[in-house]
């Protein structure tokens, strides 16, 4: 039984950093899913697949992963570069705007 240690991207309804410092422990599916002849729906009798830890930090979930011997994989955070443009939004309401308004 193994398990994924990661720091969650934002989501897209998502613009500040808040609660985006948690890390996961996630547990790797140990068996694939199945689908379901009548309905269509997928399911599995895998239970852990279902469980999904969110902790503090990453020193805190790798703690947890050893002390309850589960083995797992850290995968580093992928950082988004910052998008800061000048002469964005924000320049449409300063007051030392050149140019008249067209609205």
């Amino acid at each position: 039984m193994t398990a994924r240690i990661y720091q969650p991207a934002r989501n897209a309804m998502q613009s500040g950093p808040a609660r985006s410092g948690n890390w996961v422990l996630e547990f790797d599916p140990a068996i694939a899913r199945d689908i379901d002849p009548l309905m269509g729906w997928t399911s599995s009798s895998d239970m852990n697949s279902q469980v999904r830890m969110r902790f503090e930090s990453r020193e805190a979930a790798e703690k947890y992963a050893a002390d309850h011997g589960i083995q797992f994989v850290v995968l580093p955070p992928q950082k988004r570069r910052a998008i800061v443009r000048s002469g964005g939004y924000g320049e449409n309401f300063t007051t030392g705007r050149r140019g008249s308004w067209t609205h």
